[in-house]
């Protein structure tokens, strides 16, 4: 069986993320094919698909939201992402024990003996006027009925796991400050969700193993978990075995992926590119050793907004007073030097709306 190595990987990676060449599809189209972007910070899908797409435009994506083509909704890991309706729609009913799950993970305590059924239906009938509310009024409206979870994990539990929620725009329109304000993900979109196969196939799931190898193979089943947050897909990824071609990373475990999906030569040139907070590149992995060397997983979790130089993780970045701020996590080549601050001017002038293109990149910090 072929072994991929690290560089091999990170070169397929990048590809398939389109951080390998700027992507000339339309927004509606690239957010599809990453199978949505983690979106728990509204700004940040923004740098996502502008370090992704040619001559991106936030407003495409303002009018996406406007236009119920995309929703921010609880999904993979119970975390917010950006998706497109039809893939909502589609996963939704997939995810449902795995989102309840994970909330009692939180709150089993408070919420112990709580009827989830009972707690649902007065939930939705709350929702039923159609009047957007926030965790917590809805979690208010149930209070006299429940009062002993309290309102937070009676909040959490109706919006991110009972009732398919969306959070309704201006939350996560381009540059605008506004909280969450949640309405049923039907009663939004016009549409409602698809229910699970009658016969007990799971063409969810199996769809789900698709789109995630196309955006992020080649993969392990524990890298298709982690992304997901869904423990049930060994039988889904049996059922398309047969589809697919496998592989060897250099730990020897097994790798899946589509056949005809491009895996570059692992010398392919990679350019300097910048991750937001919780990027799915970084994210869509058990395995993060082919973007982020061990020293600096951490930032992973940490929410860091990270530079690839070379493909790899190579410095964090902030910005503030229109300026981009970049603080090296090794020494950078006179060549990469160069890059970095090409690269960093232009997003500042993006995310300035092209009133500054300020960097500083600050001595490099080692061991983070």
């Amino acid at each position: 069986m072929t072994v991929l190595g690290t560089r091999a990987l990170n070169r397929a990676t990048l590809a398939r993320q389109l951080l390998l060449d700027r992507a000339d599809i339309p927004v509606l189209d690239a957010v599809a094919h990453l199978g949505g972007l983690q979106a728990q910070e509204p700004q940040e899908p923004f740098t996502g698909l502008w370090s992704r797409l040619r001559a991106f435009d936030p407003a495409a994506l303002d009018s996406l939201l406007t236009g119920r083509n995309v929703v921010r909704t609880h999904l993979m890991r119970r975390t917010v992402h950006l998706v497109t309706a039809d893939d909502v729609l589609a996963w939704r009913a997939r995810h449902d024990a795995m989102l309840r799950q994970r909330v009692l993970g939180t709150y089993r305590r408070e919420l112990d003996g709580t009827d989830l059924a009972e707690l649902a239906a007065a939930g939705r009938a709350v929702m039923a006027d159609g009047e957007p509310r926030s965790m917590t009024e809805l979690a208010r409206a149930l209070a006299d009925r429940w009062p002993a979870p309290g309102p937070r994990a009676l909040g959490e539990m109706l919006v991110a796991a009972l009732i398919p929620m969306a959070q309704l725009p201006p939350r996560g329109l381009w540059r605008t400050r506004a909280g969450v304000r949640n309405v049923p993900l039907s009663s939004w979109l016009g549409r409602e969700i698809d229910p699970p196969a009658p016969d007990g196939s799971d063409p969810a799931g199996q769809a789900l193993v698709r789109r995630y190898l196309a955006a992020f193979g080649p993969a392990s089943s524990s890298d298709l978990r982690a992304w997901c947050g869904l423990a049930g897909l060994p039988a889904s990824v049996a059922a398309i075995r047969g589809e697919l071609v496998t592989f060897r990373d250099e730990q020897g475990r097994e790798l899946l992926d589509l056949p005809d999906a491009p895996r570059p030569d692992p010398d392919t040139p990679a350019p300097v590119r910048f991750l937001p907070a919780f990027d799915n590149a970084i994210l869509g992995y058990h395995d993060r050793g082919r973007i982020i060397d061990a020293p600096h997983r951490g930032l992973s979790v940490a929410g860091a907004r990270v530079v690839l130089v070379d493909g790899r993780t190579a410095a964090t970045w902030t910005t503030k007073a229109d300026t981009v701020t970049i603080t090296p996590l090794r020494d950078f080549t006179r060549a990469e030097h160069t890059a970095v601050t090409e690269e960093a001017q232009n997003l500042a002038s993006f995310l300035s709306d092209n009133n500054s293109d300020r960097v500083q990149i600050k001595p490099p910090t080692f061991g983070v």
